[in-house]
């Protein structure tokens, strides 16, 4: 374990517009805790910014006393890389601001903003953007990763919405990264990771979206999965891309529009989404409720901002967590089998096997644009085990990696690094593919030292 010197910790604190916090402070435990009960570090240091002036004083600190970075957002990913273990935890927390410029449809951002504060702002303009399904997930840490939710058929990746970023390189500058402005940096950052610097800023392209849409789910049994999921698997091939339609197999959660009996049972649920007019929104989801003979649902017209929180109780802080995922490109019979061979043996209540459909805008951008260059993808499948206990450790992760290892042969090339746990580091350069020689070409530049490595990390 390093440690800070007093007198290096008074003088960056001398230095500082925000707070240090030292694992001897009331708050240490508190500022050091993040989504995933799994992760248990202690860094030496935590510096909390209250602006991007903050950084390079905290970079340069952590540079001349030996110590690790590791980069806090919203502290919401699977693999832990917020925090680390005796070094220096730059964190973003306390920095949410989103200024919203409603006639250049634009969004500029703090890098500690949710979700939940990104949406809740550019919704009162009547505005939105491609962004995940959780709102406590941290808006860097999807986008730098690439981003997907409900909106990515219609408009893209996250990614594909970002027009600007500001950043801190390794020696502690301060630059913009745009199309126009270190171009290449813009690429890296855009799929990289936190590989090349910490992004103190965004800018995001907005659309006009909301304030209300179509939403909902409709549950079947268990016992009319198969069935359920050849018909979506047909019913996707042609619906318009302001429509989204994802799976989900879990066990049902005491949702009141469901039978007693039924709560606590495998099911099968198609998550619905549609974000155009209205008042066809009927008529194309009506083919879905044949499918099979549903428990029940719960769709219509609501604000996009509860839907955006309507998963959040299915994953609250606090439970453990470990995810598995693919790429796929179809869902082959053989990839369904598999699927519906470990949704019925399921290891904890918490667990579920979600498809996420992306195909539409996404795939029209070219694979070599940006770092992330998975443009071939039409269907994301998170393996997402999550359980209480540390005792339950053993057969909920074996659960997702024997999933993960069965349905293998089956998916497509790739992988989305914001799903990649932290013992997959020799899965990195086959998820960035052909991009990966130049995303480490870049890496030289501008990190050579490898100062930002505690991330899904890229070598150069």
């Amino acid at each position: 374990m390093t440690t800070l010197s007093k007198q290096a910790a008074d003088d960056l604190k001398g230095n500082l517009t925000g707070r240090l916090v030292q694992p001897e402070d009331s708050e240490f435990d508190e500022a050091r805790t993040i989504w995933n009960a799994m992760i248990d570090r202690r860094p030496a240091v935590i510096v909390q910014c209250a602006s991007a002036d903050d950084v390079p004083h905290a970079i340069r600190s952590a540079r001349q006393n030996g110590l690790d970075i590791s980069i806090r957002g919203a502290g919401h990913n699977i693999a832990g890389n917020a925090v680390c273990d005796g070094g220096m935890m730059i964190d973003f927390s306390t920095m949410k601001s989103v200024r919203v410029d409603a006639g250049k449809k634009r969004a500029n951002v703090d890098p500690g903003a949710t979700l939940g504060d990104f949406d809740g702002a550019v919704q009162k303009h009547g505005l939105a953007t491609p962004v995940g399904i959780n709102s406590t997930t941290g808006i860097s840490g999807l986008t730098l990763g690439g981003g997907f939710g409900w909106l990515t058929r219609k408009y893209g990746m996250t990614v594909d919405n970002l027009v600007s970023a500001d950043v801190v390189t390794a020696d502690g500058e301060k630059v913009r990264a745009s199309a126009e402005d270190n171009a290449d940096l813009f690429w890296a950052i855009r799929g990289g990771g936190g590989n090349f610097g910490v992004v103190t800023g965004y800018e995001y392209a907005l659309h006009a979206e909301g304030p209300e849409i179509l939403a909902g789910l409709i549950v079947f049994p268990f016992d009319h999965a198969e069935q359920v999921l050849e018909q979506y698997r047909e019913f996707v091939t042609s619906i318009p891309e302001e429509l989204n339609v994802w799976v989900v197999l879990r066990q049902a959660p005491p949702l009141p529009f469901l039978p007693e009996a039924v709560h606590g049972q495998e099911v099968v649920v198609l998550a619905i989404f549609y974000a155009g007019d209205l008042d066809k929104a009927e008529q194309l989801i009506a083919p879905i409720r044949s499918f099979g003979d549903p428990h029940g649902e719960h769709v219509g017209r609501q604000p996009y901002v509860n839907w955006q929180q309507a998963f959040d109780p299915l994953l609250t802080p606090g439970a453990r967590n470990y995810w598995k995922s693919h790429n796929f490109t179809e869902l082959s019979d053989e990839a369904l089998g598999t699927v519906l061979e470990y949704a019925g043996n399921l290891p904890s209540p918490q667990c579920e096997i979600f498809i996420g459909l992306v195909a539409g805008a996404a795939n029209r951008v070219a694979p070599d644009a940006m770092a992330y260059g998975h443009r071939d993808a039409n269907f994301v499948m998170n393996v997402h085990s999550r359980w209480d206990e540390a005792a339950q450790d053993e057969p909920c992760i074996g659960w997702a990696r024997k999933f993960f290892k069965a349905s293998s042969p089956y998916a497509s090339s790739g992988a989305y690094v914001n799903f990649m746990t932290a013992d997959e580091a020799d899965r990195v350069a086959a998820a960035y593919g052909a991009n990966y020689a130049r995303l480490a070409e870049l890496k030289r530049r501008f990190d050579p030292g490898n100062i930002f490595h505690i991330n899904q990390n890229i070598r150069a």
